[in-house]
C-alpha cells in the first residue's frame, strides 16, 4: 500500500473497461468508489469489485458507496431492501430515544449485511451535518433531527451498526453542511454564522464521533473561518478546524472533485485538495479525461496520511455472528409500531 496514490476514483459502468484497468494498474489509487451506474446484478458487483482489486493488486482495497437510505442509496431492491431516510430514524428516536437508536444501529448493520456479501467494505455514512431553517435540501431528510446532540449518538449508533457488520464509516460532511443555503454539487455554499455559534452547532457531531477513521470534506466557505476557500481546500479550516477544534486526526477524503462548488479545471481543484490537507482525493463519476487529470495531481502516500491510510485497512475485519432474518425482523417491527 505504500505504493497507493492519495485517491479514490469511480468507474463508468458495470465491468471495467481496458483503459479503466491500466489505469488503475498504473495509477494505483488507494480506493475505489461505487455509484448506481456500476450495479446491475449480485454476481455483477461481485465480480467488478474483484476486478478494481486485482488491477491494483490489494485484495482488501476500500471499495465504497453511499448507502444511507432514503433518497441516497446505490444498491436497491432486489439487491438490498429500500430502506428509509435519516429523518424517519430520527422520527423514532424522538418518539423514544433508545428505539432511535436501535433503528439507527439496525439500519447499519442489515447495510452491512448487503455491501460484504458483494465485497464492498466502506459506507460513507454517517451524515452528521446538522439542518438549520432554511437551508438547501441537499443535506434535508438525509440528517437525523436538527439537534446537534441527538445527530451526534444516532451518528454513532450508526457507525456501530457498520463495524459490528465488519464494514467502516465514513462521517460526512466535516465539519458540517447543515448551514449551506445552496447545493453543492451545482455552487458554492456560502455560511456566515460565527465561530462560537459553528462550535456549539455545527462542529458537536464531529468532535462526538472524532475517533473515527474515515471522515469526508464539505465544499463550503464558511466566512468566520476562511473566507476565501472552501473547507475542502481550506489549510486553515483543516489544520485549524478538523484537526485542531473538533480533533479528528483519521483520514480525510474529499467531496466529490466533481462537483461545481469548486472552481477550476479537475487538474487545479484536484491540485488543491492535495494542497489544502486533505489526505485522499475523491473523484467519483468515471469519466476517463477527469481521472487522468487527477491521477497527474494525485502524489503517493505518505507520511500522516500514510499512516492513516494504514490504519483503515488493518481495522478491515469479519463481522460479528448475526442472525440476519431475525435482525431485518426486528428492525421491520420498530416501524410497525411506530
Amino acid at each position: 500500500m505504500s505504493e497507493s496514490k492519495a485517491m479514490i476514483l469511480g468507474a463508468a459502468g458495470t465491468v471495467l473497461t481496458a483503459d479503466e484497468i491500466s489505469l488503475y494498474r498504473d495509477e494505483r489509487p488507494w480506493g475505489f468508489i461505487l455509484f448506481a451506474r456500476n450495479v446491475q446484478e449480485a454476481s455483477q458487483v461481485v465480480d467488478l469489485v474483484a476486478s478494481m482489486r486485482e488491477a491494483v493488486g490489494r485484495p482488501h482495497a476500500p471499495v465504497l458507496i453511499d448507502q444511507e437510505g432514503g433518497r441516497v442509496q446505490r444498491i436497491r431492491p432486489p439487491l438490498a431492501e429500500k430502506y428509509p431516510s435519516a429523518e424517519a430514524l430520527g422520527a423514532l428516536h424522538r418518539q423514544d430515544r433508545q428505539t432511535g437508536l436501535r433503528a439507527a444501529w439496525l439500519m447499519s448493520r442489515l447495510h452491512a449485511f448487503d455491501l460484504t456479501r458483494l465485497g464492498i467494505n466502506v459506507d460513507c455514512l454517517p451524515v452528521l451535518d446538522v439542518p438549520v431553517e432554511g437551508a438547501s435540501n441537499v443535506i434535508g431528510d438525509r440528517a437525523y433531527g436538527f439537534e446537534p446532540q441527538v445527530v451526534a449518538e444516532m451518528g454513532q449508533a450508526a457507525a456501530a451498526g457498520l463495524k459490528a457488520g465488519g464494514m467502516l464509516p465514513v462521517m460526512k460532511h466535516i465539519p458540517g453542511h447543515g448551514r449551506g443555503m445552496a447545493d453543492s454539487h451545482h455552487e458554492l455554499p456560502i455560511v456566515h454564522a460565527g465561530r462560537a455559534e459553528l462550535e456549539a452547532h455545527d462542529f458537536l457531531p464531529f468532535r462526538a464521533m472524532k475517533d473515527e477513521l474515515m471522515a469526508m470534506s464539505a465544499h463550503i466557505v464558511f466566512t468566520a473561518l476562511d473566507p476565501d476557500q472552501p473547507a475542502t481546500t481550506s489549510p486553515k479550516v483543516i489544520e485549524d478546524i478538523i484537526r485542531g477544534c473538533i480533533g479528528f486526526d483519521g483520514l480525510l477524503m474529499s467531496d466529490d472533485t466533481s462537483m461545481n462548488a469548486l472552481k477550476g479545471t479537475i487538474g487545479e481543484r484536484a491540485r488543491r485538495i492535495a494542497g489544502g490537507g486533505c489526505d485522499i482525493i475523491l473523484h467519483c463519476n468515471g469519466v476517463m479525461d477527469e481521472m487522468r487529470a487527477v491521477v497527474a495531481e494525485a502524489q503517493p502516500l505518505a507520511g500522516k496520511s500514510l499512516q492513516r491510510a494504514q490504519a483503515v485497512e488493518a481495522a478491515f475485519g469479519p463481522g460479528d455472528e448475526a442472525d440476519e432474518t431475525a435482525l431485518r425482523q426486528e428492525f421491520q417491527g420498530l416501524f410497525a409500531t411506530a
